[in-house]
């Protein structure tokens, strides 16, 4: 396998560090924001309760998403401190240097994404 050239790995890590800072501070802006904008009693007529419950789980299934794509960014970065940055999971060759740049958390080639789905496709109508 061709190695990954230091400089790309270097940017992509550049960029994980980026976006995990940003989600980071995406979800403690949207906890501080739900807590400003509902104060913890309990208090309130039967709008103002159901308001803050869809709030609630809004930034729960906010909270879920960004806590997903940070699970892939840590798991990049752990990639690269490994030397196992840019290697496809499905096809085991590397990762089109473009795609990393752009997706810098991917596990998959194009074609590896490709066969993944192909492959999820046909076990979802069994």
């Amino acid at each position: 396998m061709e190695d990954l050239k230091p400089e790309l790995v270097a940017k992509c890590k550049s960029k994980l560090l980026e976006a995990k800072s940003d989600i980071l501070n995406r979800v403690r802006e949207a906890k501080e924001g739900l807590n400003k904008n509902f104060d913890d009693s309990k208090g309130g007529d039967e709008g103002d309760q159901t308001l803050r419950a869809l709030a609630e789980a809004e930034f729960l299934n906010m909270n879920e998403r960004l806590r997903s794509q940070l699970v892939e960014i840590e798991m990049a970065l752990a990639r690269i401190e490994s030397g196992g940055y840019g290697l496809c999971e499905e096809t085991e060759e590397a990762i089109e240097s473009e795609r990393l740049l752009a997706i810098p958390w991917t596990r998959l080639s194009i074609e590896g994404a490709e066969i993944r789905e192909t492959m999820q496709k046909r076990y979802a109508r069994s």
